[in-house]
Parts: structure tokens; C-alpha cells; sequence
């Protein structure tokens, strides 16, 4: 053992094993990591080689008679119901069902759906109704001809650890330098860090983020063949990973039918293998997983609050050369369609996953390594327990040309380094610097590509930096694109029209030069009256922040009311309550304006039910609009997934969240109940522009 294996069997007794352990029993088997972890640790904690001979014949035993391989399901029935009961290791799936008002559990490869579960089973392991979890389960035979089931869960143990004491953790990080720490994590997942640069390892703590602070959202595109979906899958049994195919909202956010959260409520980290291949039929999912990427929280008939981070990976086949230097591509090309610059804004890095070296034996190690459970574990404690962005607030200084969400996502991947690398305690100056600098260049990646794809300058503010111990401006550069001037400069194609200043200068040359208005004198006092010149109306993109206050449908929508006559507004959610009253005061905003005539809602509604209580509301308003001389007609349409507002006079204003974007006033009788100007607001984001 080298120096630094001495140190984590000492420190961390029972917690650590040889990782070459599992690599020689890995290759034969499809069983996860930390299932075969786990008998490593039950058969294999010594330094012995006799004992781990004889412990890794254990392991091989135990895998062959109670791991059941899908073509053997048959032979393991038949196992059941000749000795009466055995002790399997699998995946089991429990789900209810609404017609029998009753839960039947499955197993993976034991080819059964009626399995019969004690209700304790599922209490006590929520996600064994949501994607399932690995356990040692003991099934028994039922011999009782009148029931309807053969086989029933007699005991059930999760592979997990079943205490987790983050003090004694924390304790035991005390004993290593920061490198040390570092090398330590990767071992963990197989890795020998001294084969690997430095840049290569803070990629691969990286990819760890998503596991330790919650909402956190990367995207890692690159070869085939990185490792890149094994962090998921494998790794942590609180992460889950779905491979390519179709995400819908029921499955991932919301099912309201069965009034259930979907895998955002049940697992730290929401995986998208494949995103390239990803499927969206229901729009309205892209819309809700805006929300849900923002802050954690969305609104699908309830209002879903989960901590859940949402992890992209996927491949990417074109020269990373090629695509930087061209005006035609980047970085973002193999993503669907379906996810646009908002989806992308969200993403708080983008790991260059280019830059890791294909899976090889050459790069595994032999050293000792935590338990990969037991590291997990120490990743779910800080994900639901810890809280490091106060600090980092406190701590880092960015430059000017950093923007809430940048500064938003760079934060919050220093946070994750923090609970990554320092468990306890702080980095030093030029550790934390190190964390920022990556974090920084983490987020200019997505911030340069979506620079690229936007025709306008809104994203123009690439040069993202932060200020170092010593006062200066560091500006970060990505270092395949430094010296790219397709991607520092993009050309702007719908901008860039070559008549556009000869159409400035024939416009000045026939304008008349404006004469003002006499002055008006009036006989009482003599003061001069000059007439108010409308500001003139300009596009305008931006983001409301979360606490937000000042913004009311006046100040947003009502200057560009002038003139109009007919407002068209589509929102699908002017469902409940509260929200059709944020209707009835964006009707008051427009009554305002003085022009309009007409108002053509659009809305959608969730059943019957729903239907009939918006009619009643609605057609309420309507009378009261009809006094006010304003026409209001009432679309109802259940697909709708668009939101905005377009005038007759030609501008359009979209508002990410609709009319809804206010929070909820903790009590009716604080400021901010009744002026919507004083109320905090959700984030969103507004374009105005003109069609």
C-alpha cells in the first residue's frame, strides 16, 4: 500500500476497499457498482490476500446463487416454489394499482408482476415506488390456492448503508491535503488520478456536481465512450438516469391523474442519457422543465416544489475545431429542437467532455478507494443538508459583464467544489480561486453558444471574469474557442444587412425637421406649456429575478398599449383562483390604455370540472368588460402551451411565466397584497419586440 492507501484505511476503516477488486469481478457481471460493493465489503474488508481470495470466491458465490439473469427468471420461480423461499439481489419495483386498490412489487429479472408486499416495505422506501431501488429480498412461495398471487416479499434489505455519520466524515477529511482529498474521489470511481492531468480531474469532480448541490443543472457532450452516463447509473443509488426515448411531464414533473410527483420529487440527481435522442411530444413538458431548471418549483394544477438536479449528457460526433471556427455551428448541435436558448440559459456549465480520455484499463486503478455508497451517501447528507452559497456570496467577486443567471450558475458550481473538496472548513485563496476560474469558464461555454445561435446582442457579454485576492480582473476564456473569432465575434446574419445604413441616411434626409407646438398662455398665470412627446418604444429583453419587486402588468405591458385596439393574450394557465384574478387586473391595465375595444383570451383548463368554474368566472368579467364598452371573447383550448400578448399595433410581449409570475404574499394583510408593483416576484423572463 502507498502512502495515501495507509492513510484512508486508517482513517477510514472499513469504509475503503481495493478498487481492483471490482474491476476483476466488474467486466463478467451487469450488476451496478455498489451492489458489487457491497459484498466486496461483506466478504472482502481485509488486508489478507488469503482472506480476499477466499472472500472474492464468496462474492462470486453469492452473485451465482442469488443474482438471477433475465433468461434464468423461469429456473428462479421454479427455485421459490420447490424450497419455499430464497434470498435474491435485484431491482425491485413496487406500483399500485388504481382497480385492485392494492401495490403489487416486480422484480427486474424475476419475470413476475404480482409479487404481494407489505405495506412497511414501501413506507419506509418511497422510491421503490418511483424507478425502483437495488436490494437483497427474500421472496416466498404462497401456497394458498384461493389467492392470486405465487409469490410474496418476506424480507427485504436496501443495499445502501443504513446510517450515514457526516461528522465523522467531515472528521476524517481533516487528515488529507486538498490534492490528496481529490485523488481519494477518484479512486472512489476507479479512476488513478496521477494517470490523469489536472484539467482531467477537475472535469471528473465536475460531473459529480449535480449529486451534491440540488437544482443543479450541466450539460457534458462529447465522444462516445467517456464514461459519461456512469456517474448515474452506477454510482449513486439517488441518482437515475433515463436513456434516450420520450420525457413526458406525467413521468418526470407531475401526474395528475394519480396526484403524484414525478422522479424530480423522488431523486437527488434526474439523468438524460442520450440527450440528442430525447423525444418531446407534449410542449407544454419544455415549458415546465423551464420552470422546474429556474428554481426548483413548478405548477402543473398544484404547485411542485423538489430539489431534484437534471443532468445532460450526450455525444457529439463533429470536429470541436471545426465547429468554433464555422458561423454555421456550435457547441449546442446535437441537442433536439425542442430545447431552446430559455433551456439553455439554465444550464449552469457545460463540461468540455471532449477533453476526457476513452474508458481504459490503462486509467483504472488498484488502489484502495471509498465504498462508492458510502461516498454517496456523504453527497446525498450535503445535498439535502448543507447550504455553501452564502458563503461563496460572501467570498467571490465577479466582473461586469456577469448576469444573474451567470452568476447564478457560477456560484453554485463553486458550492458544489466546496462540498465536494471541503466537507469542512474553507479552501485557501488559491483553491478557491482554481474553483471560480472553472466554474467561470463552465458557464462562458454555454453563454458563448447561445451568443452564436441569438441574432441579436443579448447574450453579447461573453467576457465573463472575476476579481482575484489581490484586486485584478481575471477574464476567463474557454480554451477551444480563445482564438476563435466565429465564436468571440459571431457574425449576425438576420443584423448585418449591408443597406441597413444606407436606409438610415435616406430616412434622415426626408424627415421634416419637427416644429414644437406653440406655447399656450393662460390669462390666471402665465407659465409655458410644452406639449409631452411620447417616449418612443424600443424592444426591450430581460429577466425578472427571484424577490423581485416593481414590476406590474402597468409597467410592463402599458406603454406599449398605445394605440391599440384589439389584445390578444394567450396563457393556459388562467385556471385557478388567483390566477383568473391576475387576469381581471391585467383587463384594468388595459382599460386603462384608453383604445383598446376587444380582448381575445386564450386559455386551457384540466377537466370538465375545471371548465365549468372558469366559465362562471369568465363570463362575469365579461359582463363587467361590456360596461366598460370592451369586448371580451373567451377561447378554451386544452393543448395550449404558448405564452404571450399581441397587440394590433404590432408588438408582442412574452412573459416566460404568463400573467402568474408573482409569488404567493405570505399573508393577505402584508405589503405587496394588493399593488402588484410592491409583490415579490418569480423569475421570468420578457421579450418585447415587434412582429
Amino acid at each position: 500500500m502507498n502512502e495515501l492507501d495507509q492513510k484512508l484505511t486508517a482513517t477510514f476503516d472499513g469504509k475503503v476497499l481495493r478498487k481492483d477488486l471490482l474491476h476483476r469481478i466488474k467486466k463478467g457481471t451487469n450488476v451496478p457498482t455498489f451492489v458489487l460493493e457491497f459484498l466486496l465489503a461483506r466478504f472482502c474488508a481485509s488486508d489478507d490476500q488469503a482472506e480476499m481470495d477466499a472472500g472474492m470466491e464468496a462474492v462470486l458465490a453469492s452473485l451465482q446463487d442469488n443474482y438471477v439473469k433475465p433468461d434464468e427468471a423461469n429456473a428462479a420461480q421454479s427455485k421459490v416454489a420447490t424450497k419455499g423461499k430464497h434470498r435474491f439481489i435485484d431491482k425491485v419495483h413496487v406500483r399500485y394499482v388504481e382497480k385492485e386498490k392494492r401495490h403489487w412489487a416486480s422484480l427486474e429479472n424475476f419475470n413476475s408482476q404480482r409479487i404481494a408486499i407489505g405495506e412497511k416495505f414501501y413506507r419506509d422506501n418511497d422510491r421503490l415506488l418511483e424507478g425502483g431501488i437495488w436490494a437483497e429480498v427474500t421472496l416466498a412461495h404462497n401456497a394458498i390456492e384461493e389467492d392470486d398471487y405465487a409469490f410474496y416479499i418476506e424480507d427485504l434489505r436496501p443495499i445502501q448503508i443504513s446510517r450515514f455519520d457526516f461528522d465523522r466524515y467531515c472528521e476524517g477529511r481533516t487528515q488529507f491535503t486538498r490534492d490528496e482529498w481529490i485523488a481519494a474521489i477518484l479512486r472512489t470511481v476507479g479512476l488513478e488520478p496521477t494517470k490523469l492531468s489536472k484539467r482531467v480531474c477537475m472535469h471528473f469532480i465536475a460531473r459529480l456536481a449535480a449529486l451534491v448541490e440540488p437544482n443543479y443543472n450541466y450539460i457534458e457532450l462529447g465522444p462516445r465512450g467517456t464514461g459519461k452516463s456512469y456517474f448515474f447509473s452506477e454510482f449513486s443509488p439517488y441518482a437515475t438516469l433515463i436513456s434516450g426515448g420520450q420525457a413526458t411531464k406525467s413521468a418526470l414533473f407531475y401526474n395528475n391523474a394519480r396526484r403524484k410527483v414525478g422522479l424530480v420529487g423522488f431523486w437527488d440527481t434526474v439523468a438524460f442519457d442520450e440527450v440528442g435522442g430525447i423525444k418531446v411530444k407534449d410542449p407544454d413538458t419544455i415549458q415546465i422543465m423551464k420552470d422546474f431548471m429556474a428554481n426548483g418549483r413548478f405548477s402543473r394544477g398544484a404547485e411542485v416544489i423538489a430539489d431534484a438536479s437534471l443532468s445532460f449528457v450526450g455525444n457529439f460526433d463533429l470536429s470541436i475545431s471545426q465547429v468554433v471556427n464555422s458561423v454555421e455551428h456550435d457547441l449546442f448541435q446535437p441537442l433536439p429542437a425542442e430545447f431552446d436558448l430559455a433551456i439553455m440559459d439554465r444550464f449552469a456549465a457545460y463540461i468540455p467532455g471532449w477533453e476526457m480520455p476513452k474508458n481504459s484499463s490503462e486509467f483504472l486503478t488498484s488502489s484502495y478507494g471509498f465504498i462508492t455508497d458510502y461516498l454517496a451517501e456523504a453527497f446525498h447528507y450535503q445535498f439535502k443538508h448543507t447550504n455553501r452559497y452564502e458563503e461563496v456570496s460572501k467570498r467571490i467577486r465577479l466582473g461586469k459583464s456577469v448576469e444573474g443567471r451567470d452568476e447564478k450558475g457560477i456560484k453554485k458550481t463553486v458550492c458544489a467544489f466546496l462540498k465536494i473538496l471541503h466537507p469542512t472548513g474553507s479552501p485557501t485563496d488559491e483553491e478557491f480561486e482554481e474553483y471560480v476560474a472553472y466554474a467561470v469558464e463552465c458557464r462562458r461555454r454555454v453563454k458563448e453558444q447561445m451568443n452564436k445561435r441569438k441574432p441579436d446582442d443579448e447574450f453579447a457579454r461573453i467576457d465573463l471574469s472575476f476579481l482575484n485576492a489581490q484586486g485584478q480582473e481575471v477574464v476567463v476564456y474557454c480554451p477551444e474557442s480563445k482564438d476563435a473569432a466565429a465564436t468571440q465575434q459571431p457574425f449576425r446574419r438576420q443584423l448585418n444587412d449591408k443597406l441597413a445604413p444606407e436606409r438610415d441616411v435616406a430616412t434622415e434626409a426626408t424627415q421634416e425637421p419637427r416644429v414644437p407646438e406653440p406655447a399656450i398662455k393662460v390669462e390666471a398665470t402665465p407659465p409655458v406649456v410644452t406639449p409631452v412627446v411620447p417616449e418612443e418604444l424600443v424592444e426591450k429583453h430581460f429577466t425578472i429575478m427571484y424577490g423581485d419587486v416593481g414590476h406590474s402588468y402597468e409597467s410592463i405591458i402599458g406603454p406599449y398599449l398605445r394605440g391599440a385596439k384589439t389584445v390578444v393574450i394567450e396563457d393556459p394557465y388562467i385556471r385557478l383562483q388567483h390566477q383568473i384574478q391576475n387576469f381581471v387586473r391585467f383587463c384594468e391595465c388595459v382599460l386603462k390604455a384608453g383604445t383598446v375595444k376587444k380582448i381575445n383570451l386564450i386559455t386551457g383548463y384540466d377537466d370538465n370540472t375545471q371548465l365549468a368554474d372558469i366559465a362562471e368566472k369568465l363570463e362575469e368579467l365579461k359582463q363587467s368588460l361590456l360596461e366598460m364598452d370592451v369586448e371580451l371573447e373567451v377561447k378554451l383550448n386544452p393543448n395550449l402551451h404558448d405564452r404571450e400578448i399581441r397587440l394590433d399595433n404590432g408588438w408582442v410581449i412574452k412573459v416566460g411565466r404568463g400573467l402568474d409570475f408573482y409569488q404567493k404574499p405570505g399573508g393577505w394583510f402584508e405589503v405587496g397584497a394588493n399593488d402588484l408593483s410592491l409583490r415579490k416576484c418569480l423569475e421570468t423572463k420578457v421579450d418585447i419586440f415587434r412582429e
